[in-house]
């Protein structure tokens, strides 16, 4: 079900900006078993998927801290975080699938013609990569960028805006999707407009932050864009 706190012009649209965890895939289950890993490594005791599921947004670095209980020791989370990311580049793709939907979405908007595509993800930029081209999403999207392809992560602007200005987009032609409170903010500092999609995993944050839309199942985007029946057969 759609549910609307602010209309989204969906004819002035040009850009969607995309979170990747949560959004245009399930990743939980392998950064879940990384996790597990380097607390095994560490001879820690290891955590259950969904309170790893829980400190999933904000990037690597802050999923392995959390994970570690925030440790003062700056090496030692330094030195788990390698070994987590090692561990993780090589089974980032053992299970983590794309959302059921959303390439039928993706190639409905990309049919249109009209609006251009990009992901912004706090996720580290190799792994981004890797799963977009693994799970045949690369094709979609005009660029791809991460957690460390600037000097600051979601909520901050600045990747949203850099990406707007790559694309000749004003903010008010731009709209950021995720799962998280995160994505809503990114889009309220930017100027954007947000949609929450309530099948990833922090949909509960979307209840602090409401999204100017929020959508149950990726298809309900056409409808916003005001795509639905152009492209409907």
């Amino acid at each position: 079900m759609i549910q609307i706190n602010r209309p989204i012009p969906s004819s002035q649209i040009k850009l969607l900006l995309w979170d990747l965890d949560g959004t245009l895939v399930d990743s939980e289950l392998d950064l879940a078993h990384a996790i597990n890993a380097m607390l095994r490594h560490l001879k820690r005791p290891e955590l259950p998927v969904e309170v790893v599921a829980s400190y999933i947004g904000d990037g690597a670095p802050m999923l392995v801290r959390r994970a570690l209980g925030d440790p003062q020791d700056e090496g030692f989370v330094h030195n788990a975080l390698e070994y987590f990311m090692l561990y993780y580049r090589e089974h980032l793709l053992d299970s983590t699938f794309v959302y059921p939907g959303v390439m039928e979405t993706l190639e409905a908007i990309q049919a249109h013609g009209k609006i251009e595509m990009a992901v912004l993800t706090n996720k580290p930029i190799g792994p981004s990569r890797g799963i977009c081209d693994g799970l045949k999403l690369s094709g979609f999207m005009n660029k791809i960028y991460g957690g460390n392809s600037f000097s600051t992560k979601k909520p901050d602007p600045h990747g949203a805006r850099v990406l707007m200005e790559e694309h000749g987009a004003h903010p008010g032609e731009a709209v950021m999707i995720g799962d998280s409170q995160n994505d809503v903010l990114t889009a309220n500092n930017a100027g954007m407009y947000s949609i929450g999609v309530t099948y990833g995993l922090s949909p509960e944050s979307l209840k602090i932050h409401p999204p100017d839309v929020m959508i149950d199942h990726p298809a309900e985007l056409l409808e916003v864009l005001g795509l639905a029946k152009a492209t409907a057969i």
